[in-house]
Order: C-alpha cells, then structure tokens, then sequence
C-alpha cells in the first residue's frame, strides 16, 4: 500500500483560508496512519484484473479513504461516542475544537466526491462509482446505521436489528469498495457477487472491532477501547463465547468463498483477507 500512501501524501486537501488550523486539521487524521481496509480491497480487485488501471484506481481508493475518515470524526464527537482517541492519535474534538471537527469532517466527506469526479474514467464510469460511494456511505448505507446505533444506544436491540444495524454502519462501505473496483475494471457481474462477499466480510469486521473492544486496551487498538457498554454490540447482547462462536462462523464461511474466487483475484485478496479475517483469534 506504499504508492498509495504516496498517492494520499500528495493529494492532500488544499484550502485557500485566513483560518489558522483548518488545513492543517484537514490533514491530521489522514496522516495518521490507519488500516487502509478499504482502498486497499479496491485496489486488490482492480490489480487482479487490469493493472494498467491502478494509478487511475488511486483516485477512487482515496474519495473511499476521505468518506471513511470523515465518518470516523465524527463518530468520534461528543454527542455520539465522545472519544478522545482515534489512529492512536488524539481526536480532532480534542486537539482543536467541536466545531472544527464538525467542519473537517464536512469537508472531507464532500471532498471525497471532488476527487472522485476527476478521476480520469469515462463519464460512465465515474457516475457509476459515485453512485456506490454516495449509496453505500449516505442516508441508506453508513449515516443509517450510525443513526440507529445512536437512537437506541441503551434501548436493547435483537441479534438480528443488530446485524442490520452494523450492515448500514460498516458493512456496506466495505462491500462498496470491493464493487467500485469491479466496477472501475468493467465487470459489473463479479461487482455483485464481491458486493454480497463484502457485506458479509463488514459484519464480520464489525463482529470483531466488540470482541477487540474488550480484549485490547486502548494503546493496542489505537482508539477507546471498553466503551460499548452502553451500546447494542455484539459482546453486549451474546457475551464474548457466543461472539466468538460467531465470529469463528463467518470466518470460515469467508474463508470457503475466498477459495472459490477465480485465480488471480484469489491471489491478490488472500494475503489481506485471511489476516483480517481471522484478526479476532
């Protein structure tokens, strides 16, 4: 993933602004490392294929990067879950202000589309991609969930409105980004088939950020860790046994479909997929 660090490196937002910190702001959390997850599924699925096509597929793995990262900001703030830590750096809240992190994370979210528009694709193409991205991480994929993980923290949820849940808040923009690399790679049939493998892989990452929540301590997970008390997560609702067995379930079921990709995608995904798919072992 170095060129696309490189490629992030480079393309850092730009504001022309009197404002002191907002820039640098900007920046902050982008730099700050992360797993890369999800521009580096779109980018596996397009090298599978076309590698002539990865420098053009930077562009859309960095608007994934932009979109996450906002939604991590403010998924941070006070009036949702109030942490103060984020990449194993201090959140954006906390080193400047709300309202800082407020508009950051504005900027970022909208920003990803700006890059995405000028992603050297045909008309088509680009449409279609800002389509997934906007579906999956807007009022029907990510804000959905997260708007239902808010309203009813402290209102018990069933297992099953906890999947649906975790589907909007984190599945969908995982599975969005192994579509967009189908997508930029013009085969809109395997986009589905790897959207459907995607949403499953999301639940499972999802399943395995509660079990991490506790079992690691802050340091080691590089953001709050024991703060789901008050949450529907799966720890809360099954215990951590149970989760596990669940876990472990899904694994293996990913782990299967893994195996019955074509050979070069197969190749390519494996190395990431099987360290994060069995990352809560």
């Amino acid at each position: 993933m170095q060129n696309f660090e490189n490629f992030l490196l480079r393309n850092l937002p730009v504001s022309k602004s009197i404002h002191p910190t907002y820039e640098e702001a900007l920046h902050k959390m982008l730099i700050a490392g992360g797993k890369r997850f999800r521009p580096a599924l779109l980018l596996g699925v397009v090298k599978s294929y076309n590698t002539l096509m990865l420098d053009g597929a930077m562009h859309a793995a960095y608007a994934i990067e932009l979109l996450h990262t906002y939604s991590l900001i403010h998924d941070d703030l006070p009036a949702m879950d109030d942490s103060p830590l984020r990449r194993g750096k201090v959140t954006l809240h906390v080193a400047y202000d709300e309202v800082t992190a407020i508009l950051v994370g504005d900027a970022l979210n909208t920003y990803s589309f700006e890059v995405l528009s000028d992603a050297p694709f045909s008309d088509y193409t680009r449409v279609q991609l800002i389509r997934e991205l906007s579906s999956n991480g807007g009022l029907n994929g990510m804000v959905l969930g997260q708007a239902i993980d808010c309203y009813f923290e402290n209102k018990p949820l069933s297992i099953e409105d906890v999947k649906i849940l975790h589907t909007n808040k984190t599945a969908k923009l995982i599975a969005a980004s192994l579509k967009m690399g189908a997508i930029i790679v013009g085969k809109e049939e395997l986009g589905e088939k790897l959207y459907n493998f995607g949403i499953k892989l999301g639940l499972l990452f999802q399943i395995q950020d509660d079990i991490l929540d506790v079992t690691q301590s802050s340091e080691e997970a590089g953001k709050l860790t024991n703060n789901d008390e008050d949450k529907n997560s799966f720890v809360t609702l099954l215990g951590l046994d149970e989760t596990m067995k669940e876990a472990n379930a899904l694994a293996d079921e990913l782990t299967t479909e893994l195996s019955n990709f074509d050979e070069n995608l197969k190749n390519e995904l494996s190395p990431l997929l099987t360290k994060y798919i069995n990352r809560h072992k």
